[in-house]
């Protein structure tokens, strides 16, 4: 019931004073209720000595690391319940993560992810373009993080079109033909950041082009190990867009599919993600000490959405910082913070930081 009554708010109303006593419950009672409802979870927070815990504040829960849900199967509702499986993109070789949702966790995912991404786009469907190829699925309830990430923002477009055809090929002549319908008004381009500075920045060739893309508003998140490799920065990214393509509305999202519809979007104005009412981010040392602002950690994230399956507390192997909470520039309450890439030796994540 939580989630239905915090969709009537703004995502970023709430100051941490306001917060903290509702986020803190409901971290209790999703801990409870996966603790019921999974003999695995159940069996890991015994060897944590989870019962005899003292919680005073939500860095004295439990966490699980990412890489359990590749190793362990953690769902916390029948299977005849279960309506979706998302598995981590990976790469080969590596086993993916496997994420369990039924009905009511996969409605609150889009519920959630609508009230965020209203922020952005507002409250109408606009003509969308996708960095991206179609992609035939085999098995029609499983989706791999880059199918479910498609999938998951197309609900926000109408007409949409891929950029690429079934032969990775830049589709031209349907792409002209959506510019000149749709690029006059505000429209969305989405996409994976190394898909993106793949095709868009590095292929497309602007002379082919009947219209340009000052209109769009680009979402784009992960795959950005590419262009690290490339000494691409965040700001380089946006400045080759905006010389290319005139793209000035670009916005950068954090997430993981361990926590999908949890997403941490980068505010336009200040450059900063931000956490929401549904979700809260600790810092960790190599030791899991809390670490204070401005000081750089494997990243924990908190949200109060996984109702299917056990990831509402999880360690991640990125690593980040928290600038500062409630006194942003940009005006919007909660947590803000960077994310600085993953940490060493850490086991290759492919696609799933999204």
């Amino acid at each position: 019931m939580l989630i239905e009554k915090l969709i009537n708010y703004s995502p970023y109303e709430f100051t941490k004073n306001k917060k903290k006593k509702y986020f803190l419950k409901g971290i209790k009672k999703l801990t409870k209720h996966h603790q019921r409802k999974c003999k695995n979870y159940r069996n890991i927070l015994k060897i944590a000595n989870n019962e005899n815990k003292k919680i005073l504040g939500l860095e004295d829960f439990t966490f699980l690391p990412t890489q359990i849900f590749k190793r362990l199967e953690l769902k916390s509702t029948a299977d005849n319940k279960i309506v979706k499986k998302l598995v981590s993109s990976g790469t080969t070789g590596v086993q993916p993560s496997k994420i369990y949702l039924d009905k009511k966790n996969a409605d609150d995912q889009r519920k959630v992810l609508n009230k965020i991404m209203s922020t952005i786009i507002g409250n109408e469907r606009l003509p969308m373009l996708i960095v991206d190829q179609p992609s035939n699925l085999n098995e029609k309830n499983t989706f791999n993080a880059r199918m479910a990430a498609i999938q998951g923002f197309s609900i926000f477009g109408r007409d949409h079109f891929y950029l690429l055809n079934n032969k990775s090929q830049i589709d031209y002549k349907n792409l002209n033909k959506f510019l000149k319908k749709f690029s006059k008004k505000k429209f969305i381009i989405f996409g994976f950041t190394g898909t993106i500075y793949e095709n868009l920045i590095n292929r497309l060739l602007k002379k082919n082009l009947v219209k340009d893309f000052r209109n769009g508003i680009l979402i784009h998140g992960g795959g950005w190990k590419k262009l690290e490799r490339l000494k691409i920065s965040n700001k380089k990214f946006k400045q080759k867009l905006f010389k290319k393509f005139l793209i000035k509305d670009i916005y950068n999202y954090y997430g993981l599919v361990e926590q999908a519809g949890s997403l941490f979007v980068e505010s336009k104005k200040c450059g900063y993600f931000h956490s929401t009412i549904f979700s809260d981010i600790i810092i960790r040392d190599e030791n899991f000490n809390v670490l204070n602002k401005k000081k750089r950690g494997l990243i924990q994230l908190l949200s109060l959405l996984p109702s299917s399956y056990p990831g509402h507390n999880i360690l991640t192997e990125d690593i980040g910082e928290i600038i500062g909470e409630d006194d942003c520039s940009c005006g919007l309450s909660g947590k803000y913070f960077l994310v600085h890439g993953r940490a060493k030796n850490s086991e290759t994540r492919g696609c799933s930081n999204i």
